[in-house]
Formats: structure tokens, C-alpha cells, sequence
């Protein structure tokens, strides 16, 4: 999919750089503090820019950076990730119908290269999976010119940060735009009752989980939607069907 010329070409990869590009400079500021914060927890250059383009994660490496400053067992390490990123297995379910006629290298790259912002903005581009030929076209080149901007922004910015660390200060607090990039994105999502009760019920839970080590109150965060969600959602269907 993002080694296809002609998804290039396609109007909608224009529309998915341009939908990106909107939250890109706050992506880019979060990117750079996450590159200057590895090289101040103490990371040699090299395992600083290896971390910074294999673990296309910006949660995962901010949740594993002070446990490597502190020299945490890898296996903490390792499941403190595991855990932080649970949220794409939710992700990749739902993509799934999207992305199964591409060969299995095509879904792994994809996979690697989906994170929150374009899993939001695909899935709002296209809230159903399906159609003909050109259609499936039209979403391959929408999620290449998404995720490749997307992409671009946060390791590009990483690495500059890496490679800058000794003259940006972790003060400047840039990790700061980053979150109210999401915000930005929560906000124009939250297009429903059923979507900001969901916001709610997450952002409580994350609250009231807080003091949970490794970032599970993330996970708790947003079991406590699903749930809810899930439930509200069963019970106007069966009030439907009762009426």
C-alpha cells in the first residue's frame, strides 16, 4: 500500500497529508521532547535513534524511558510497553476488515505505521470497510498520505530532538503541544452522546486509576469506555426491538 505509485496519485492521499498536516506541529513538539528526554535519561545515541524509528509508539517510549533511566528488569520494560499499547489491538480489529486483501507484508508495514491520530481520521473518512475496487484504492491512498505525514512528524522530530538534546531544555515542556493536538482531535470526534459519554467515563477512570504503576490506568481507562459503551449500546437495541 505505501510502496504503490499510484496510491500517490490518488486525490485521496492529498486529502489524508492535509487531514494529518492539521495536528502535525503538535505531533513534531512531542516527537522532539520524547527524542531530548531519551538522551537526558541517560540512552547512547545510537540506542536513542534506534528507539526513536523502530518504537514508532510516542506513549510506549515515554512509559519505558524512566524505567530505563532507573535501569528496570527488560521484562518490566517490555510488559509496561506491552500494556501502554494495548489500545491497538483494539485498533487493528477494526482495521482489519479494511486491510485484508493486501498481502501480509502490506499489513505488517501498515500495522508498524497506524497510530491514534490516523486510526481516527481513517476511520472517520471512512466509517465502513468494504466496496468495490476503487474504493479500497480510495482508502489505501487516504491512510498512505495519513500515516506517512503522521509518521514523518513524530520520528523526524525524534530524531532531531536526539540529535539536539544537549541545546533544548526539558523545561520548554513542547510534550505539551502534543496533548493538545489529541485534544483537538477528541474534541471533533465527540460528535454524539453515546462518544462524550465514552470520553468521560474514560477520562474518569484514568483519573481515579492514576496511582496504578506502568501506565495501566490507561488500560483501565479504556476497559471502563468499552464497557459502558457496550452496555448502553445493548440496551437501546433491546429497547428498540421491545418497542
Amino acid at each position: 500500500m505505501f510502496f504503490q505509485r499510484s496510491n500517490y496519485r490518488h486525490p485521496e492521499f492529498r486529502q489524508g497529508a492535509l487531514d494529518s498536516l492539521a495536528a502535525a506541529p503538535g505531533l513534531a513538539a512531542w516527537g522532539l521532547m520524547t527524542g531530548v528526554a531519551m538522551m537526558k535519561s541517560g540512552m547512547s545515541l545510537t540506542e536513542a535513534l534506534l528507539m526513536s524509528v523502530l518504537v514508532f509508539a510516542g506513549s510506549s517510549q515515554l512509559a519505558a524511558i524512566p524505567l530505563l533511566a532507573v535501569g528496570a528488569p527488560m521484562w518490566v520494560i517490555l510488559a509496561t510497553g506491552f500494556c501502554v499499547n494495548l489500545r491497538f489491538v483494539v485498533f487493528s480489529a477494526h482495521l482489519r476488515p479494511y486491510v485484508m486483501h493486501l498481502p501480509l507484508w502490506q499489513r505488517l508495514v501498515t500495522g508498524y505505521l497506524t497510530a491514534d491520530l490516523s486510526y481516527v481520521l481513517f476511520t472517520r473518512r471512512f466509517p465502513h470497510h468494504g466496496g468495490d475496487a476503487a474504493q479500497r484504492r480510495a482508502q489505501q491512498a487516504y491512510l498512505a498520505g495519513n500515516c506517512g505525514v503522521n509518521w514523518v512528524s513524530w520520528v523526524g522530530c525524534s530524531v532531531l530532538g536526539v540529535v539536539l538534546a544537549n541545546f533544548i531544555p526539558t523545561h520548554w515542556g513542547l510534550g505539551f503541544a502534543g496533548i493538545l493536538a489529541l485534544l483537538g482531535i477528541l474534541c471533533s470526534l465527540a460528535s454524539s452522546r453515546l462518544r462524550l459519554v465514552s470520553a468521560g467515563v474514560a477520562g474518569a477512570a484514568a483519573v481515579a486509576a492514576f496511582a496504578l504503576p506502568f501506565k495501566l490506568n490507561i488500560l483501565v481507562a479504556i476497559a471502563a469506555a468499552v464497557a459502558l459503551c457496550l452496555m448502553l449500546e445493548e440496551t437501546r437495541l433491546n429497547s428498540g426491538q421491545a418497542s
